[in-house]
């Protein structure tokens, strides 16, 4: 088979089971703190068993440790609000609400990375408001599950942009290893504040939910993260940026069939993720127009 074949077909199966994470995290029923905790930890051993991690760990300097740290905690946080919001809204509405990622980057963009205000993305942000509107005044009935959304997306951006500064620089494991690692750390130590503000709550969970987190920890994070990687070493930044766009697509027609959620939905919200998912996709078009090539995986 063709390499560049071969990498649209790994590109898409990444997509795809990025977009089962959010199915995963409806069907677990421990809260989003233990959820994220257990998978960390998953995830960070999974990872030591990689001969690349530790050849690549000591090119690292101990100064952007810290900075690599810093991302780690953006990212607990991203994972933090995006599990509390399927918990709190159905799974197409969180969806939709992170699908507005790209509006918070054309914010924070000329703030974090000191670029020029770019009227395309300024205009493509415009465009997603309208959509959020629409979510928020049909979908009453879930306004914390869409303030979660939200905020997962105000930090899948800010992440995306930091990630870029050291992306370049730093080989992609490595990178992903510290960034958990500290990310573990980092919710460990907010352990106690969450206990002392849920005293019910307990880090113990039943084999039920344990078996679906190794699932999400192997075959939604590992399994895509090296898949995609593999895939952008032989596809242009422009492909990829448009198929990564599909997340969420597939993850709301896999939360209508696997849930029925089409039954709760009304035209209103489907206006709404219309308007966003319209963006979304105009996005990577206009990238391309004024030449911008990068791109930066996403771990979901």
């Amino acid at each position: 088979m063709p390499e560049k074949k071969k990498a649209y077909i790994q590109l898409h199966i990444s997509i795809f089971l990025w977009g089962f994470t959010a199915i995963l995290g409806k069907v677990i029923d421990t809260g989003q703190v233990q959820l994220v905790w257990y998978r960390l930890i998953m995830v960070c051993v999974c990872m030591l068993f990689f001969p690349s991690l530790w050849r690549n760990l000591k090119t690292v300097k101990p100064i952007n440790v810290l900075r690599i740290s810093g991302i780690g905690c953006v990212i607990v946080m991203h994972w933090l609000c995006f599990y509390g919001s399927i918990k709190y809204a159905d799974i197409s509405v969180s969806l939709c609400c992170l699908a507005t990622t790209s509006f918070f980057s054309s914010l924070l963009g000329p703030v974090i990375s000191n670029q020029k205000i770019k009227g395309h993305e300024l205009l493509l942000g415009l465009l997603v408001i309208p959509g959020i509107y629409m979510i928020f005044h049909f979908s009453a009935f879930q306004p914390v599950g869409i303030v979660l959304g939200l905020g997962a997306a105000l930090f899948a951006a800010i992440f995306t942009l930091l990630n870029k500064r050291m992306v370049d620089t730093h080989h992609a494991f490595s990178l992903t290893f510290i960034e958990f690692v500290s990310g573990f750390i980092f919710l460990s130590a907010l352990l106690p504040l969450y206990f002392y503000l849920t005293p019910t709550a307990t880090m113990h969970i039943s084999n039920h939910d344990l078996g679906y987190i190794a699932l999400l920890s192997v075959t939604c994070t590992l399994l895509p993260f090296n898949l995609s990687l593999y895939a952008l070493r032989h596809l242009s930044a422009f492909t990829a940026n448009l198929s990564v766009n599909l997340e969420p697509v597939y993850g709301i027609i896999m939360a209508m069939f696997i849930f029925k959620e089409y039954n709760e939905l009304n035209i209103g919200f489907y206006a709404g993720a219309a308007v966003i998912l319209l963006s979304v996709f105009i996005h990577p078009f206009l990238q391309s127009r004024y030449g911008e090539k990068k791109s930066s995986v996403m771990i979901e």
